[in-house]
């Protein structure tokens, strides 16, 4: 199996360093390991997505001296795909539409009866069940917020003949340095993943159900990519079995952040690593920086 891994920026605003670590050391383990990194452009949502943006990832990386596989992948040329995905999920039975909006999902969260504060899981808070039906919805997929609905899915999955044991290889650590083989319980995906959003209206496909689709299509073996999307990875391995797709090992790498300890954000363009370039700053100084 060739060693296959992604650098997957969002054309929202500047990189910065720490995307300079992520995409330097994905490649890094492409090469070790006799393979290739891809770049993607995760441009789903149009609204903040910007050409600008997307031409200055070009510009940086390749100042950061990486190259990549042409043609570059983008999740907008791929939306036909993620609504297939949607419909097929959807005559399954495992979705429905929602109409909440997040005051009105923190409220039903919260509620006395509820037991106070609401928990958040690696999608925000998790989903009372406010719009979820007794029974699965029928007729056409609408063009509306659709979600997964976690006991029918694990319902699904824990029917299935033969089936491996629902995890993933962690080849990296999460948050609270988790290695090795993780397991993915089914009470902890319905108490604190819940029912995940997977579409949204005019969006096509939320991250969750593109990164799987996009990971699979371009044939990943390998995601690298920050601990913060650790707790995420439950809902990918999740899609991955219902839509019958391979499940990657996955390095999940410490955040850059700065001095107080704060994760670095793209409203920060002091540390864009486009001011580094203008500053005169090397290649060798952001490794430096980012501790590689």
């Amino acid at each position: 199996m060739t060693f296959r891994t992604r650098f997957a920026p969002s054309p929202t605003g500047p990189l910065h360093l720490g995307h300079a670590y992520s995409a330097l050391l994905a490649d890094d383990l492409a090469q070790r390991a006799g393979g290739e990194c891809l770049l993607r452009i995760e441009d789903i949502d149009q609204s903040r997505s910007r050409p600008e943006w997307e031409a200055q990832i070009y510009d940086d990386l390749a100042w950061l001296g990486l190259a990549w596989p042409e043609p570059v992948m983008r999740q907008s040329d791929r939306l036909a795909d993620y609504r297939a995905a949607l419909a097929h999920l959807w005559s399954r039975g495992l979705l429905y539409s929602c109409s909440c909006n997040r005051r009105d999902i923190a409220a039903a969260a919260s509620a006395p009866q509820e037991g106070g504060a609401p928990l958040i899981g690696p999608d925000g808070i998790v989903y009372p069940g406010t719009c979820r039906p007794a029974h699965p919805p029928s007729g056409p997929c609408p063009d509306a917020a659709l979600r997964l609905d976690m006991a029918r899915a694990t319902a699904l999955i824990a029917a299935q003949p033969m089936r491996p044991p629902l995890g993933f290889t962690e080849e990296g650590a999460g948050p609270d340095g988790e290695t090795g083989l993780i397991d993915i319980p089914f009470d902890w995906l319905l108490s604190h993943v819940g029912d995940v959003v997977l579409g949204r209206r005019g969006m096509a496909g939320s991250y969750h159900l593109s990164v799987v689709l996009d990971d699979a299509a371009q044939g990943i073996t390998h995601v690298v990519r920050g601990e913060d999307l650790f707790s995420a990875t439950a809902i990918h391995v999740v899609l991955q079995r219902l839509l019958q797709l391979p499940t990657p090992v996955y390095h999940h790498h410490r955040l850059i952040r700065d001095e107080a300890g704060k994760r670095l954000a793209k409203r920060d363009d002091a540390r864009a690593i486009a001011t580094y370039r203008t500053e005169g700053s090397s290649r060798q100084d952001i490794c430096a920086l980012v501790g590689l």
